[in-house]
């Protein structure tokens, strides 16, 4: 796929994704109004097993249907450059669709690890003040492979979109924010279910990782086919017998390049 960007770049170029959209005021604003009930959401198949309610207004909704709008634009570029790769005019749709088209020739586990492996190495690591010069862009994948640079919730869009074209089931996409219990920061990962498990494909690892094994995050929202969904602080019990289960432990171990 002529990616030229090498492993040893990509870890040394790894940065914080610091989400400012998950600051007090987005958190007021993307909550529902108190009279509003809360439609839940498939509550044992989300990530993480906890349960989900819509967000049926706020500044994160807001975000994700901006990021929608562009996209139906991109499909049509997409669409054309795929139907005539000789006549394309996006160096960034057919690069897109290359990893795509790689990613179909595998299947299962190793699909999914082909696109996160592709995403991760064909974006630079770059924060949105640094690219845009303001906080809080979220970027299409075209844009953001035109540019060839973003932050974390831009890999995560960019991977969650070639999932889908790849064949992936759209309720098996989920788009995760996780808070960093110990440093204080958000990321925004995306997330794929296969045969029963959700995998968490992060641009910080090359390898996925189950979400029972992630340590040091608390998980707080998910975007899927659904909207965007706030997640339970809290996740669901499970019970053997008469015997509850202790509620799962939400942990991730950062990479060394963290």
């Amino acid at each position: 796929m002529g990616l030229s960007v090498t492993s040893r770049a990509w870890r040394a170029g790894i940065v914080a994704c610091g989400l400012a959209w998950f600051g007090p005021v987005d958190l007021r604003a993307a909550a529902a109004e108190p009279s509003a009930p809360a439609e839940l959401i498939q509550r044992s198949a989300e990530p993480f097993g906890l349960a989900a309610s819509l967000l049926p207004s706020g500044g994160l909704r807001d975000k994700w249907l901006g990021v929608q709008r562009r996209l139906d634009d991109e499909m049509v570029q997409l669409a054309l450059c795929e139907g005539d790769r000789d006549g394309c005019v996006s160096p960034a749709a057919l690069k897109f669709l290359d990893i795509v088209d790689a990613a179909q020739l595998r299947e299962g586990r190793a699909r999914l690890g082909e696109i996160n492996r592709a995403i991760n190495l064909v974006i630079r690591p770059m924060s949105d003040l640094a690219q845009h010069g303001q906080i809080d862009v979220w970027t299409s994948p075209l844009a953001t492979l035109a540019r060839g640079g973003g932050d974390c919730e831009d890999y995560a869009i960019a991977k969650f979109v070639a999932l889908r074209r790849a064949g992936v089931a759209p309720d098996d996409l989920r788009i995760v924010v996780l808070h960093d219990t110990i440093h204080g920061e958000d990321h925004a990962v995306a997330a794929a279910r296969l045969d029963g498990r959700w995998l968490m494909l992060d641009n910080r690892r090359m390898a996925m990782i189950e979400d029972s094994h992630v340590r040091n995050y608390r998980p707080t929202f998910a975007i899927g086919e659904h909207g965007v969904m706030r997640l339970a602080d809290s996740p669901l019990l499970a019970a053997v017998g008469n015997n509850p289960v202790a509620p799962l432990v939400v942990s991730y171990q950062a990479a060394s390049a963290d």
